[in-house]
């Protein structure tokens, strides 16, 4: 399965904040669209990710106030990307290794979705129920 696959189920919809708003604002705007992280972006362009995770380690730990603090200055720059070609193992591995939870998709250097950990494993359920019923028809002589 591919990410472009994903994106067919789930959709292309991303949610997005300017580099310059409060951490306040832009939990609100993530609290609204009931989503874990935001992209960061300005004039189209891909700046960084702000996870609810973030707000935890560098602003709620650190007694500091996110009705003050820029989100710039909290955000993960060194974002990792995607393509919708790649597939879903690549994925996993991904986020894995580097301990994210959500892989914005890049094509041409144009944001086009986002994948989270619960795209991803629901995707695994959807593929390991398929192949459930595949087996089943087989064994019982039904395909």
């Amino acid at each position: 399965m591919t990410v472009n696959q994903i994106l067919a189920v789930k959709g292309k919809e991303v949610y997005s904040v300017l580099p310059s708003i409060t951490v306040y604002e832009a939990l609100v705007s993530m609290s609204e669209k009931n989503i874990g992280a935001i992209l960061v972006v300005e004039n189209q362009v891909l700046k960084g990710i702000l996870s609810e995770r973030d707000y935890a380690r560098k602003i709620a730990l650190k007694d500091k106030s996110s009705k003050e603090t820029l989100v710039h200055e909290i955000m993960a720059s060194n974002v990792i990307t995607i393509k919708p070609s790649d597939d879903l193992d690549y994925c996993m591995e991904l986020m894995y290794t580097k301990k994210i939870r959500h892989l914005p998709v890049l094509e041409n250097e144009t944001i086009i979705g986002i994948i989270s950990i619960g795209d991803v494993v629901k995707s695994i359920i959807d593929i390991q129920k398929e192949t459930i019923q595949y087996l089943d028809s087989y064994i019982s002589g039904k395909s």
